[in-house]
């Protein structure tokens, strides 16, 4: 039997892992971006720049 040496189905398992990993990482991304830590960064990146103009 060459149960061990048939990997068909591989490439379709790394896309669901890939999937995955992105998900996990676009979550993780708007948790840190819309924190209040963050989100006081972006205000103030803003403020300074209007006040710039």
């Amino acid at each position: 039997m060459d149960l061990l040496k048939d990997d068909s189905g591989m490439s379709t398992v790394e896309y669901a892992i890939g999937t995955l990993a992105a998900a996990a990482f676009g979550g993780l991304l708007y948790v840190i971006v819309t924190s209040d830590v963050v989100r006081k960064l972006i205000e103030g990146v803003i403020q300074r720049a209007m006040s710039a103009v």
